[in-house]
């Protein structure tokens, strides 16, 4: 992803770009995977932990990443299906032995028949086992 393209999405979500903006969704789009604050952390070693932590939370609200709780650790992955709500829920895939989250974006997470009076608002579908790399 280029800069330029960094500052486009960041503007169809309303979100002012500046130099850590753009170089956190740069980073998110080249890792492919969702990351941890503390995996952002590590390869941005020129930004500090909680300019890192407040720019999530505005993507958060923006809708611009979307969050997901593996058990272990918050993960944050770009959400570019649309903008004003986190449209492109999927599946993700942990992996017990390198502790990777990985997207199934071709796998959408199933519909779930909830009681009368449930109403969901969000779901979140996590799949532990062993990544093919590992697996070797």
């Amino acid at each position: 992803m280029t800069e330029h393209e960094a500052v486009e999405i960041m503007a169809k979500h309303g979100i002012k770009p500046t130099a850590n903006r753009i170089t956190i969704v740069r980073t998110l789009h080249r890792e492919g995977n969702p990351m941890s604050l503390s995996d952002l952390e590590d390869r941005m070693v020129t930004i500090d932990k909680s300019s890192i932590s407040r720019t999530l939370t505005l993507f958060r609200e923006s809708h611009l990443v979307h969050s997901i709780d593996n058990g272990i650790a918050t993960l944050y992955e770009l959400c570019l299906a649309g903008v004003g709500e986190d449209t492109d829920t999927h599946v993700h895939f942990y992996c017990e032995r390198c502790h990777r989250t990985y997207c199934m974006e071709n796998t959408p997470i199933p519909h779930v028949c909830l009681p009368d009076g449930f109403s969901m608002v969000s779901a979140s579908f996590i799949i532990k086992g062993i990544c093919p790399d590992c697996a070797i």
